[in-house]
């Protein structure tokens, strides 16, 4: 299992995100606490990831995934957030 960070910028106005989040949470277990940025534990890799979520894409949008595993993560959130990363990744 891979922790892979998604985050993205859906450029089109009048995007549907809804079509996007679908794809994302069925990647497997995710979180989704920053606007545009989720993590999700999957036994996917990154590039296997964005093939399931490009049908929700157009060629205006932005997408980077990336494989987090592992400890090394800093930043300010709130205290559920690090429980749930402690957790999963």
């Amino acid at each position: 299992m891979s922790a892979l960070l998604i985050s993205y910028d859906l450029n089109k106005p009048g995007q549907k995100y809804e079509d996007l989040y679908e794809k994302i949470k069925a990647l497997g277990t995710w979180w989704h606490y920053l606007d545009s940025t989720w993590i999700v534990v999957s036994s996917l890799s990154p590039s296997q990831a964005f093939d399931q979520l490009k049908p929700a894409l157009d060629d205006s949008d932005r997408v980077l995934v990336v494989d987090i595993s592992g400890d090394s993560y800093s930043g300010w959130l709130p205290q559920k957030s690090w429980d749930w990363l402690r957790k999963h990744v």
